[in-house]
């Protein structure tokens, strides 16, 4: 497929890595609910909450540079860590590898 990537999720439980591909220009985000993979995202992906928080393990170099903004959303994030970004602000352009964190520690959807 032209114009396509690869992210590849893997779980903080455990649970078997899912393989996706992705058209260049989406989100992580978007991945993830074009895939049925659950990930929060209570503010409705507009850089408003820390919910759709994942740790990006390859593929840093290859997503938009971190903005002010989203960098104080991911300090009032649940166990954030130096590879932390969310999910709805890292546009694809390119093969990533995330791991989506504990998901049951937020509510809404």
């Amino acid at each position: 497929m032209a114009n396509t990537f690869r992210v590849k999720f893997s779980f903080f439980d455990q649970s078997p890595p899912i393989e996706v591909d992705v058209r260049k220009g989406d989100s992580i985000l978007d991945a993830a609910l074009d895939n049925d993979i659950s990930l929060h995202h209570n503010c409705g992906a507009v850089c408003a909450c820390s919910t759709c928080q994942v740790y990006i393990n390859e593929g840093m170099d290859t997503l938009p540079e971190i903005t002010d903004s989203e960098e104080d959303f991911i300090d009032r994030a649940v166990s954030p860590k130096i590879n932390s970004r969310l999910a709805c602000q890292c546009i694809i352009n390119g093969n990533v590898e995330v791991t989506v964190p504990d998901q049951s520690v937020h509510l809404g959807h």
